[in-house]
């Protein structure tokens, strides 16, 4: 009797040895990395960036208070610092994955890899999905580590989380509309802005600040300002928006 017939729904399942080619597809890409010197210091950023702000952020707002006499000056925004290295650690990773896809996709070894036993949605989840996944646990890991005032264990795991999904959209942003790594790095570049939406509500009253609810990043800024886990609600669901226009946009045609 079919699935049809019995009224279940057919979930298709991932075999062993298709799990085995994107194991090894994943460790390709991490073998392309090494060879790579920029791809490897931009996975190795992460931690340089995190000692800086761990270190600098303090050291400069002590150093202005000092000069000025003010009681406070970046300390309002140490979270907002928090919001952008939540995001940093992600999006590094996930550049890293789009731009090996433009280096296969420019070498046509995307198409070869597409017939195997890895296939389009093996290919994509080693590309991907499991640089994401990765991205988030690194991510978890190095917060409370460089963090300057997020605390709350919940709270460092949804700001790792939104990260991974911003990671996500610019990384697909980057491999939809270049068309070669160097338009790629470019592009990244542009595509970063989309954290500054998390400056809203630390700078903008609302409710003109709502002006950037397209910002993933806003809508993680109003949770750390406003203390509300409603406002994880339209951060996940705006990222989700974007991932799917994305994924069935260009970036379907070179599937």
């Amino acid at each position: 009797m079919s699935a049809a017939q019995t009224g279940t729904l057919h979930i298709p399942k991932v075999r062993k040895k298709d799990m085995r080619a994107i194991q090894i597809s994943f460790l390709h890409m991490l073998k392309f990395m090494k060879k790579d010197m920029m791809l490897l210091a931009a996975g190795l950023s992460p931690l340089l960036m995190g000692a800086a702000i761990r270190l600098g952020i303090p050291a400069i707002d002590k150093a202005l208070r000092s000069f000025t006499g003010l009681s406070q000056i970046l300390g309002p925004y140490y979270s907002l610092f928090d919001i952008f290295y939540s995001a940093i650690t992600p999006s590094m990773f996930c550049f890293v994955a789009a731009m090996v896809m433009l280096e296969e996709r420019d070498d046509h070894i995307d198409r070869y890899l597409f017939v195997t036993d890895l296939g389009k949605r093996g290919y994509y989840i080693s590309r991907i999905v499991i640089p994401a996944l990765v991205a988030f646990v690194i991510s978890a890991v190095l917060l409370p580590i460089f963090r300057l005032a997020v605390s709350s264990f919940a709270m460092i795991l949804f700001l790792s989380f939104s990260g991974t999904l911003q990671g996500i959209i610019i990384a697909l942003l980057v491999v939809n509309i270049s068309s070669n790594k160097l338009e790629g790095m470019a592009l990244t570049k542009c595509a970063s802005l989309m954290m500054l939406g998390a400056m809203g509500p630390y700078f903008i009253e609302r409710p003109s600040s709502h002006i950037l609810f397209f910002m993933p990043s806003y809508w993680t800024g109003l949770v750390i300002t406003e203390g509300r886990a409603i406002y994880v609600l339209p951060t996940v669901l705006v990222s989700v928006i974007w991932i799917v226009i994305l994924s069935c946009g260009k970036f379907r045609r070179y599937t």
